[in-house]
């Protein structure tokens, strides 16, 4: 077979034979064992074939490994990624021809898919560490055209080739399917980090998404502008740009939906495997999966202590990170934090020019885009990364005046969050409400939009809430399923941060949230108590028992125990900055602790709350003395008990009240988040994305093997995520000064 799969036959329905017979020939050709320049016409005909011949799968992965055991020799795979990035240099600089402009788009095409496809089988099926089955070089003695000079690594090449293209060029009805299939390229290309653990090492091979970080600024702020605009006008696929054909061959949305995969549209799958959302706006979606992939991505690099001694070959990277590595820096993270609105630049006013090139997008746009989608995974992630390190769109997002616009979405998912959303969704989401709360203009618009109702919350009838209440309720109704489910201390304590840097603004706080809040600290108290008592008991247990027995179980009790009294003292603290700074304003939160004044009574002279405790029972003096010198004279209803509050707030003047100091949390990343982040957003990927990889090559993150289903996958995934979020999630709640 000279080194080349036998000719494939013709499956049917694929334009004329030879047409068949050439486009078989040129493939098995380009897979097989003879090299060709790259001066050479075949690297033309390949280029400019329909493709609309049908292959297999299995007959694709023959292809494949004929190819893996050829490239080394012939080099084709850099060859073709020289073709690819000239195609893209020619459509950048323009063509008058139309024919020619035409010609040169539909062999960028076709450079796309084969190099997707192959270069995919070799990174998933790589035996080195260093990638060197990739051969991203030409031979020293390969004629080169003349006027080509290589001066960059072929990686470079190609990526500033695609990065140009993507940034400089709008997405239109004819340049839709090169955009996505570029895109597509792309997370092929970075599908690197895969192959490596979850702690980025200074010896990981990464070399196209490395070239990516290599490429200057002005470059990368185009690319993370187009990639934005991309996901804020969602472009549905153009079927008539999809129907790419010659004469009365098949188009592509045809090929895609034949039961045999063609051999060019392999990684194309998702568009018709897919399910849900994502499979109506793939681009938006690619887009965003590459940003995020982009933006995440950490390079660790070994310092010049660490390279003078190589001998020990025994070192771990681990240890080899430790002391003697730092960040490369990430420029595609740097230009998302840098982004401006194009309607307005703080900059602008304040004379504080941000030097350089930066990305101008319309934060109004992209707003409302996240408001929309914030169902998905994605748009958390990029929600968080803008909040978290672009001042100037978490100023814009604090000061829009329709809040529930990107709140309610947020707050609906965490209510619905034990039926179908996963840990890392629910942590990204809380982060988020933790990062909002910081600031107190945002806690006091939010208790100012009443929602007319919420369909959505069964539990109660919420009518006329505000978006405070609301935010509060599906806080304390988050915290209430932790404590009965998940037992997770991160979740419960951002959580409860949250509502303590809301409480001091809090403004007409529900009846039904006001409930809910005490229903809280009962519900902890009666989990603090049954701990205090088998604490005691423990205690008593172990004096009788072999010395050394018994003291594991015994240090955990403590140390749940401390963890329920600091939650305890947290959520009294958050009743007496309400009571403390906005009682006139609450008349529910009076009533709600008027009618469980008896949940406080074991608290009153305890240790370890009494101090909270006492503003809890100057509160209730005050209204229960008053009550009383009425109370012969009428018969109470709710109505009237809460109108009485509502009177006597008026003469309230927080006599006796002790000034606590005002708690205010702010949420930091860690000092290494991509441990987290980078296993993360490739999990989205593959799950949005349709993308699929060699799951035995794959160390970024446990995968299952054995699943066939999607449910099947999404039960054991997350069972193994529920560990795996503990040890991962790098967050740090602070208490500010």
């Amino acid at each position: 077979m000279g080194g080349a799969p036998s000719t494939p036959r013709n499956t049917g329905g694929g334009g004329g034979g030879d047409d068949v017979s050439v486009a078989e020939y040129l493939i098995t050709t380009f897979v097989g064992e003879k090299s060709f320049p790259l001066a050479s016409d075949f690297w033309n005909k390949l280029l400019e074939l329909p493709l609309s011949s049908r292959w297999p799968s299995d007959r694709v992965h023959q292809a494949c490994e004929l190819f893996a055991q050829s490239n080394g020799y012939t080099r084709h795979l850099a060859k073709l990624l020289i073709h690819l990035s000239w195609c893209l240099q020619e459509l950048l600089q323009g063509s008058s021809d139309d024919d020619q402009a035409s010609s040169t788009y539909k062999k960028a095409v076709n450079a796309t898919y084969i190099a997707s496809v192959f270069l995919k089988h070799l990174i998933e099926n790589g035996k080195s560490d260093s990638l060197a089955e990739l051969h991203l070089s030409l031979d020293d003695s390969e004629p080169v055209p003349h006027g080509f000079v290589m001066d960059h690594d072929i990686q470079n090449f190609v990526m500033h080739s695609v990065l140009s293209f993507i940034g400089s060029t709008e997405v239109s009805p004819n340049s839709y399917v090169l955009h996505q299939e570029l895109l597509n390229f792309m997370i092929v290309a970075m599908s690197t980090q895969l192959l490596s653990g979850p702690s980025p090492g200074p010896r990981d091979a990464n070399p196209f998404i490395d070239a990516a970080m290599s490429q200057e600024k002005s470059l990368v702020c185009l690319a993370v502008r187009r990639l934005l605009l991309n996901y804020i006008s969602r472009t549905p696929p153009n079927a008539k740009s999809y129907l790419y054909s010659d004469g009365d061959s098949p188009g592509i949305l045809e090929r895609v939906g034949t039961a045999a995969a063609t051999l060019v549209l392999l990684p194309l799958n998702y568009l018709v495997n897919n399910s849900g959302d994502g499979s109506k706006h793939p681009l938006a979606e690619c887009s965003l999966h590459v940003l995020l992939i982009l933006t995440n991505y950490h390079k660790p690099v070994m310092s010049d202590e660490s390279l003078t001694d190589k001998s020990d070959d025994s070192a771990t990277s681990e240890s080899v990170s430790k002391g003697h590595v730092f960040s490369s820096g990430n420029t595609f993270s740097k230009a998302l934090a840098n982004a401006r609105d194009v309607e307005f630049d703080r900059s602008d006013v304040e004379g504080n020019a941000y030097p350089g090139p930066h990305v101008r997008i319309p934060f109004a746009s992209l707003f409302d885009t996240l408001g929309m989608c914030l169902a998905d995974e994605g748009a958390v992630l990029l929600l968080y990364s803008l909040l978290q390190g672009n001042s100037d769109f978490k100023e814009y997002v604090l000061v829009r005046t329709d809040l529930d616009t990107m709140l309610m979405p947020i707050l609906e998912t965490l209510y619905n969050a034990s039926k179908r959303t996963s840990s890392n969704q629910i942590y990204m989401m809380l982060i988020v409400l933790l990062i909002l709360s910081q600031d107190s203009s945002f806690n006091s618009s939010i208790h100012k939009m009443i929602l007319p109702s919420v369909p959505w919350y069964k539990e109660h009838l919420l009518h006329q809430t505000s978006l405070g209440s609301l935010m509060v309720i599906i806080l304390i109704r988050t915290v209430q399923h932790n404590l009965s489910k998940l037992r997770d201390v991160y979740l419960q304590t951002t959580c409860l941060a949250t509502l303590a840097n809301m409480a001091p603004h809090a403004h007409h706080l529900s009846a039904y949230a006001s409930q809910r809040l005490v229903s809280l600290f009962y519900m902890l108290s009666r989990k603090y108590n049954k701990l205090s008592e088998l604490t005691g008991e423990k205690q008593q247990s172990i004096k009788i028992i072999l010395a050394g027995e018994g003291d594991g179980v015994s240090e955990d009790l403590a140390a749940e125990l401390q963890i329920f009294t600091d939650f305890l003292r947290l959520v009294l603290d958050i009743l007496n900055a309400i009571l403390t700074y906005a009682l006139p304003r609450n008349p529910e939160i009076v009533y709600a602790i008027m009618h469980r004044q008896e949940v406080f009574q074991p608290f009153k002279n305890h240790p370890r709350f009494h101090e909270l405790v006492e503003n809890i029972y100057t509160v209730l003096d005050f209204f229960n003395s008053r009550m009383d010198s009425q109370r012969s004279d009428r018969e109470w209803s709710v109505q009237k008990v809460l109108q009485f509050i509502i009177n006597n707030c008026r003469s309230w003047r927080g006599e006796g009240m002790k000034m606590f100091t005002q708690l205010h949390f702010s949420y930091e990343q860690e000092s290494h988040p991509e441990e987290f982040f980078i296993p993360y957003v490739w999990q989205l990927a593959f799950s949005r994305c349709g993308f699929s990889f060699n799951p035995d090559a794959i160390n970024l993150f446990p995968v299952p093997h054995q699943v066939e289903t999607e449910e099947s996958r999404g039960e054991e995934v997350e069972e193994g995520k529920e560990k795996k979020v503990q040890e991962l999630i790098e967050q740090r709640i602070v208490l500010d000064p």
